[in-house]
């Protein structure tokens, strides 16, 4: 009787296993069973973040202006009573940089040379930029001028490089040079 009593609670058991899952939320961690939802009302209830009144004001304020413009694109950059975000801070920095604002060119510059977030470095981007702040005076831009004149260089012979090693040098031997260790046969991989 003590057996069958065991088998039934280990069978019982398992069936509840996989009529159950683990969810972690705010309220802690529990087994649920698999058709629950975890849908919270509370975050439906927040107002979408784009159509924050705050917001569509300075976008309307940064279509016309662009040192507002520059204004939005920090604001993205930095997460100043806004979410971060790396593109919308290069979308409305390049708006700015491309009616005329230098502090928005040399911004844009700064992190086309440096690289923003998951976004690496462009020395290229960063010249062009770089130059429209230094061509209005700014200073800092002109020293920046020189690291992006650099680092364009330095990319260009790099570039350079990889594709004499790659069309002539030892990756050539790897391409062609070395046989594979296994080979397929009856369905299967053999190593010799």
């Amino acid at each position: 009787m003590k057996q069958l009593c065991l088998s039934l609670l280990l069978v019982s058991s398992a069936a509840f296993a996989q009529d159950t899952i683990r969810i972690c939320d705010a309220s802690g961690c529990s087994d649920r069973p698999r058709n629950t939802a975890t849908f919270e009302a509370e975050l439906a209830a927040q107002p979408d973040p784009a159509q924050d009144p705050k917001l569509l004001a300075l976008e309307a304020m940064a279509a016309k202006d662009p040192r507002a413009a520059y204004d939005l694109g920090l604001r993205f950059f930095r997460g100043d009573g806004v979410k971060k975000d790396g593109y919308l801070a290069i979308k409305w920095m390049r708006d700015a940089g491309e009616r005329g604002d230098f502090k928005a060119a040399q911004a844009l510059g700064r992190f086309y040379l440096f690289g923003l977030e998951e976004m690496g470095p462009d020395p290229g981007e960063a010249e062009r930029w770089l130059m429209m702040a230094a061509d209005k005076g700014d200073k800092e831009a002109k020293k920046l001028l020189t690291q992006a004149r650099k680092a364009k260089e330095q990319t260009r012979t790099d570039y350079e490089w990889r594709e004499t090693v790659r069309k002539n040098g030892w990756v050539a031997g790897w391409y062609s040079g070395y046989a594979y260790r296994t080979y397929w046969r009856d369905g299967r991989w053999y190593y010799y």
